[in-house]
């Protein structure tokens, strides 16, 4: 479990000194309003959608498989407010790592705390069932300011940007745990702690059920969830976050526990989150992260890739 980011002289390597010019350059820019920002993130992700290539042509097919009735000319508009959601998502980041709490704290609204309130004091543990909206970042600074949590994440190739997404993720954060230490996550929830949880990534055929997914009838979803809630013996609670329609805020809502979850069958299971999973993004789908490979792994493992 990671509890402080560790500095070390290593990073002042001249290799890494580009990229801390960038970090400067972006640190200085979160000190802008917000609005200010969120206007260079469109003219960014504009352009991200030009250069970025094969990410551009992943996203415009996620949108054409989990939504064939759509219109062209409406897939066409979605996939563009995506890309200028994306290039926001930028500046969303840093505002949630280096922002003071009194500035996050201008910028946020709360709903539903109370549920997370009631199932701690009851002595259970909490996963916070999360999709990647683009942002979670910030959602995760704004939960950690009235109950700090555990995030799980995957640690960085990029030793200068570990120690900045560590160090971010701390200001609202006890600890974080890498994504495959379960024996740490269970423990976190016999403690009643709170611990971040998303399963609406493709993370490959380990661990994973081909069910539906939008339009697509066979996507490989993890069962984690299952898993976690029954040796945590914890409660599993929904929990969405999205940038306010004015670009000048955040808003964040956490749902009742499931109930009867865990179940008897991990597939059903999967099946019921994956619907809330769809619930959450049709909340708000120009903010979700349609660039990842959502269905890279197919039921055949010599089948043909649905992105070809």
């Amino acid at each position: 479990m990671v509890e402080s980011a560790q500095f070390s002289n290593h990073l002042y390597h001249p290799k890494y000194w580009l990229l801390w010019l960038g970090v400067g350059l972006m640190r200085a820019l979160s000190l802008l309003p917000l609005h200010w920002q969120m206007s260079l993130g469109k003219g960014l992700g504009r352009l991200v959608r030009i250069l970025a290539g094969s990410r551009s042509n992943t996203a415009r097919r996620n949108l054409e498989l989990c939504f064939p009735d759509m219109s062209d000319a409406e897939r066409d508009a979605l996939f563009k407010r995506n890309f200028e959601e994306t290039g926001k998502a930028v500046f969303d980041t840093i505002c949630a790592w280096w922002w003071s709490d009194e500035r996050i704290q201008q910028h946020m609204r709360i709903k539903g705390a109370e549920h997370v309130e009631q199932t701690v004091a009851a002595g259970q543990g909490v996963i916070l069932f999360a999709v990647h909206c683009l942002p979670l970042e910030m959602g995760a600074r704004i939960f950690g300011q009235f109950q700090p949590g555990v995030g799980v994440y995957r640690p960085h190739n990029n030793a200068v940007m570990e120690y900045l997404q560590v160090k971010g993720r701390l200001r609202s954060n006890k600890a974080l745990v890498p994504k495959r230490d379960l024996r740490q996550m269970v423990r976190c929830l016999r403690n009643a702690e709170v611990i971040w949880y998303t399963a609406d990534q493709d993370f490959g055929r380990s661990s994973a059920v081909f069910i539906p997914f939008f339009a697509v009838p066979d996507a490989a979803t993890i069962t984690g969830a299952t898993t976690l809630a029954k040796l945590g013996k914890a409660r599993v609670l929904p929990f969405f976050v999205e940038r306010d329609a004015d670009d000048k805020g955040y808003s964040i809502e956490i749902l009742p526990p499931l109930e009867d979850f865990p179940g008897e069958d991990e597939t059903a299971d999967a099946i019921r989150g994956n619907q809330v999973v769809e619930s959450l993004i049709s909340r708000n789908l120009p903010q979700y992260m349609w660039l990842h490979r959502r269905f890279k792994t197919r039921p055949e493992q010599d089948a043909p890739s649905l992105y070809k």
